[in-house]
């Protein structure tokens, strides 16, 4: 490695480690002070609450790292600009990719980096979050434990091969809304097709209301007209209860989880689930280059930057990307969840836009 990608690499370094451990420091104390009355009416362990913090420590790190990155590249150009090397960086020949190379290959590696924390570490330290904020909810009255949110877009992969798609669980009231069970064989084979528009546990079994039954034959063709019954006492073995301890979000899967999961639904004809669960798969491919393409886009801006005024035009050029970019990728993952933009390309949006963008700034610097 040459004298200048070291000076280069080492202001970088320096400056992220010391952004991920500030902003550590102050995700940390934010979310304490922000639950402290909770903390204290609970009289939760220091124990348990270091626990808690510690699994806590990759989910931040995923987070925090492409503001880390951004502002650590504009605060080192931003630095070469101001004591006039990168003008004497220039005239020796040198081009705004040759300077720069080392910062690109940074980013690539916190990528990579970033990639195997989310798919190795991410799910398990939500596991274990889980488990802990349970500990010291356990003294709670049990009235307090159920649930009382309206869990949304709920999909259930059952017994006796049954998938089951709820558009709305009360799990206060055992309660379902928008039901579509599909019934298949060993095969995967659809063999039946039933459609209600509510469900209710009596503390024994699920009546549903509003029921259609759809009979399939080996080629997937419907066999007979569709039963219809106003009222109907169904056999299912799955408890309001069940329902809950197999729900499992995609926060909680690996790539290869998320991707058996996928599968395992794609037989069931459930459009707006599977998109919803293909745009999070391919988001875990597509998120982690966001320091890379972050840093991309620093490039120019901090090339152009004033020379007197270096940290506080770091951090508000940094802010200011950064929003642009999430808001940018926000959009793109609802409109992909929202089924107006292919999975892939609602995954990829932000990042293949601002790649382009920070190309062309690139290219436009003098």
């Amino acid at each position: 490695m040459r004298i200048l990608d070291r000076y280069i690499l080492k202001s970088m370094w320096d400056t992220f480690i010391g952004c991920i451990l500030l902003f550590l420091f102050l995700y940390i104390i934010i979310d304490l002070f922000s639950h402290l009355d909770e903390l204290l009416k609970q009289k939760v362990a220091l124990e348990i609450l270091i626990k808690y913090y510690l699994a806590f420590l990759p989910i931040i790190f995923v987070q925090i790292s492409p503001v880390a990155c951004l502002l650590a590249t504009v605060y080192t150009l931003g630095n070469l600009n101001r004591d006039n090397e990168i003008i004497a960086l220039r005239s020796s020949g040198l081009s705004i990719f040759r300077i720069t190379h080392i910062l690109i290959l940074f980013g690539f590696c916190i990528s990579m980096l970033v990639f195997l924390v989310n798919e190795k570490l991410v799910y398990r330290a939500q596991e274990k979050m889980k488990v802990i904020k349970s500990e010291f909810e356990s003294d709670k009255p049990k009235t307090q434990k159920k649930h009382e949110e309206i869990i949304k877009n709920l999909s259930i992969y059952g017994l006796g091969n049954r998938l089951f798609f709820i558009n709305r669980f009360f799990a206060k009231d055992n309660v379902m809304e928008g039901i579509t069970i599909l019934e298949q064989d060993k095969e995967q084979n659809l063999t039946a097709k039933i459609i209600a528009h509510k469900g209710i546990w009596d503390g024994r079994i699920w009546k549903f209301y509003q029921v259609q039954t759809f009979n399939f034959d080996e080629g997937g063709r419907i066999i007979g007209e569709p039963r219809y019954h106003e009222e109907e006492i169904m056999d299912i073995a799955e408890s309001p209860e069940d329902f809950l301890a197999q729900r499992r979000l995609p926060e909680f899967m690996n790539i290869a989880q998320l991707e058996n999961y996928i599968w395992k639904l794609s037989h069931g004809h459930a459009k707006s689930i599977l998109q919803s669960l293909k745009v999070d798969l391919y988001c875990r491919y597509a998120s982690p280059f966001t320091s890379l393409v972050i840093i991309l886009l620093g490039i120019p801006f901090s090339l152009k930057m004033r020379k007197k005024v270096v940290g506080l035009s770091a951090v508000g050029i940094s802010v200011l990307l950064c929003f642009f970019y999430y808001v940018t990728n926000a959009v793109s993952l609802a409109l992909g969840k929202g089924g107006l933009l292919m999975p892939a390309l609602s995954a990829w949006a932000a990042n293949i836009i601002y790649f382009g963008l920070s190309l062309y700034l690139i290219a436009q610097l003098p």
